[in-house]
Order: C-alpha cells, then structure tokens, then sequence
C-alpha cells in the first residue's frame, strides 16, 4: 500500500470552490425561527466565485428559516478516506473539506430562475438536457430556486494525499 501524506493544510479559496464543485451534496446551516440551528443537505450549483444556487418547494422549514436570517452556513466535503496507518497503530481521515458564509434569498426573476435550474441539471443530470426546455416549461412556476451569495472567501482544508 502506498504511503499517504499526513499534511494537514488550509487551503485557497479557489481550492475551496473546487471542493463545492465535486461534492455530491453541500449542507446548508441555518438558524429556525425559534433560534435553534438547522442544517440540511442539497443539491447545489455554483455560477461565479461568489453565488450558490439549490431548488426547494415554497414553503417548508428551509423557507422559513431564510424568511428568518438569511445568514447561512455552506459546508462540503468532496473525498473521504478513512485510514488505518499500521506504522503508528491508528486511526485517521484523509480528506478535501470546504466551508463559506453567505445569506440566501428567493430568486424571483424567471431567468435567474431557469438558468439556476439549468445549470442545476447540467451538474446533476448532463445527458438528460434535451428534456430540459419541456421540463422547465411545467415545472418553472412551482420550482422555488434559492440564490446564496458568500459574503466572505471560502475555506478549504485538507489532510493526507487522495
């Protein structure tokens, strides 16, 4: 087996935004309306350095915690490997992780809409895009698309080699 690096090491905030390119998911912290937390996690897509997009339904405890303060919470781990380093006798996690700051607000104009949405499904779903225009036409007006803009550079770390 070959030997994994065991660097631990914050990284640029470029290298963070990677790692929200390549998680499956982006778990998204809020605070509810009775000043618990809430975290969930989404699908989500970025369009620029600085703006997140996730679709939702209209109502539920996301919205309900936006209507409350938009401040938001992004985390992400893009690898993971949990390892056992015989030499030392113990137990670690190599891995890529990202964190950001930001508040989230409703999309309201249609085009900021659907082009969430399409680059949503270009993620997601990339060969499948022939059915995007269909799809949009009878799902747009029901589809609530969430927009996040960071208020700070993210944060990315690593530790070991992947």
């Amino acid at each position: 087996m070959r030997e994994m690096r065991k660097i631990k090491r914050k990284q640029s905030a470029e290298w963070a935004l990677e790692v929200f390119d390549h998680a499956p998911f982006v778990t998204v912290s809020m605070v509810r309306p009775d000043g618990t937390p809430y975290a969930v996690p989404v699908n989500m897509v970025r369009s620029d350095a600085e703006t997140f997009y996730f679709h939702c339904a209209f109502e539920g405890e996301k919205i309900d915690c936006i209507h409350f303060s938009p401040i938001v919470s992004l985390s992400a781990v893009s690898k993971c490997h949990p390892c056992f380093e015989e030499e030392k006798c113990n137990f670690t996690e190599y891995y890529r992780s990202a964190i950001a700051l930001g508040s989230a607000e409703e999309v309201t104009d249609p085009e900021e809409k659907k082009e969430a949405l399409r680059l949503l499904c270009e993620r997601f779903l990339p060969k499948y895009m022939n059915h995007f225009e269909e799809a949009i036409e009878r799902s747009l007006g029901r589809t609530n698309v969430i927009r996040i803009r960071l208020s700070e550079p993210p944060v990315g770390k690593e530790k070991g080699s992947l």
